[in-house]
């Protein structure tokens, strides 16, 4: 069986979102990092990462997420992820990792693409 991670980009608004799908792992992680950084040499400085359907995330997924971050505050840009919850304990397998890990402050956290993208919504508390 073959380790997949499925990334796309779509353009709303002022925002690239790229969805990934999938497991984020050591062989896989790196399209998702390669999607972020062709989006802000195509000028993109506003990203949306939506991970609602990322059902496995170890700690090089992680490292591409802070990689992000670290390349978006370079720029002045903003990144915002998307982890919706599973379930009312425990919320999305990437948001446990993150929270885990002690990084989920780090992120601003929205439950939808709609969300995301609005400047005027709250993100979800950490």
């Amino acid at each position: 069986m073959s380790v997949v991670l499925k990334v796309t980009e779509a353009a709303q608004g002022d925002w690239a979102v790229v969805r990934a799908s999938g497991e984020m792992d050591l062989v896989t992680s790196p399209a998702l990092r390669q999607q972020v950084h062709d989006a802000v040499a195509d000028g993109r400085h506003s990203v949306v990462l939506d991970l609602s359907e990322v059902f496995f995330c170890d700690s090089s997924g992680v490292g591409v997420l802070i990689a992000a971050r670290r390349l978006m505050r370079s720029c002045q840009g903003r990144l915002r992820l998307i982890l919706p919850a599973r379930g009312a304990e425990d919320g999305s397998h990437v948001n446990r990792v993150l929270a885990a890990l002690g990084v989920r402050r780090l992120f601003e956290v929205y439950p939808d693409v709609a969300a995301a993208v609005d400047d005027d919504a709250t993100p979800l508390s950490a």
